[in-house]
């Protein structure tokens, strides 16, 4: 079955006298996707989401939204998106639903009122709606500046490192909402983050970019699956199991023994073979778990 595509780079290119911001990106963002875009500090993923928005022009390439040539439609297609590029930005000594009705205003939008204290319980900031944001901490600004996406209904929403600056707490709340936003409101979602652990956690296809150029786009957990990983084994005898596998055809895959488990380097397909030859060596084996962190996964793609 096809999937609608929301967002399509096809070749696209950002370059600033020598430097070469964006170099030939292509990569393709699924109708329903929690796409995660990530790449180290200068990589270009700032340049790539601001030509997404149309704040910047492409130097060459294509950028497609909903099926349709940005260049061409870009109110038609801009208008069906939401985005928090950096930190939110608020009048500080006004209210959040104040803040909020300056921007419904300005989008023209029809029972404001409404609109606004569903936006605010969406992001659980009903009750505090009527504090001045100063009084705010970073992670109830981080939530406003998702409400502020979500006023106008968008199918689509990019987000700009919107975990940067929580501590862990934040962090989960931010991940559980951006989750509940894809699951309940069906918005698609770009997200751009540097925190691993949470594009992990949370998305299901991602490109990785380094020096503006796609490295490796697609399933997340597909890719963390190719080539070898760690592999633990938790068997009932460590010591002879590890003696046995020395003497093995798989000596070379041994990496460590961690208290009543052995780590091992292959690839997934190699599993099955493994634990057979163990139980038939008669050893009992309790559990078998692949290890491959996505930190690992962009170390070994990006070289950082």
């Amino acid at each position: 079955m096809n999937r609608e595509k929301y967002i399509e780079l096809e070749g696209v290119s950002k370059h600033y006298k020598n430097l070469k911001a964006v170099d030939n990106l292509s990569l393709k963002v699924y109708k329903g996707d929690i796409y995660g875009f990530l790449g180290p500090n200068g990589a270009g993923k700032s340049t790539s989401i601001r030509m997404i928005l149309s704040l910047i022009q492409p130097g060459s390439g294509r950028i497609k939204l909903f099926g349709k040539d940005l260049a061409h439609n870009r109110y038609q297609t801009l208008s069906r998106i939401g985005a928090l590029v950096e930190k939110p930005d608020f009048y500080n000594y006004l209210s959040a639903r104040d803040n909020l009705k300056i921007l419904g205003r300005i989008s023209k939008l029809k029972n404001l009122n409404r609109k606004i204290d569903e936006t605010l319980d969406l992001v659980g900031l009903l009750e505090r709606g009527g504090s001045k944001v100063k009084t705010y901490s970073q992670g109830m600004r981080q939530r406003l500046g998702i409400a502020q996406t979500l006023l106008h209904d968008p199918d689509l929403i990019v987000l700009d490192e919107p975990a940067n600056g929580l501590d862990p707490q934040g962090q989960k709340e931010m991940r559980e909402l951006i989750q509940y936003i894809n699951r309940e409101r069906q918005v698609t979602i770009l997200i751009s983050s540097h925190i691993l652990n949470e594009i992990e956690q949370i998305s299901n296809r991602m490109v990785i970019i380094n020096k503006g150029r796609s490295k490796v786009e697609g399933d997340v957990q597909a890719l963390l699956n190719e080539g070898k990983m760690k592999v633990m084994f938790h068997v009932n005898d460590v010591l002879k199991v590890n003696e046995w596998i020395k003497n093995s055809v798989y000596a070379a895959y041994l990496i460590e023994t961690e208290g009543d488990k052995l780590g091992l380097t292959m690839e997934m397909d190699q599993i099955p073979e493994v634990n057979k030859e163990m139980v038939n060596a008669g050893f009992q084996v309790f559990a078998v778990k692949p290890t491959r962190s996505l930190e690992e996964y962009f170390i070994n793609i990006t070289g950082e």
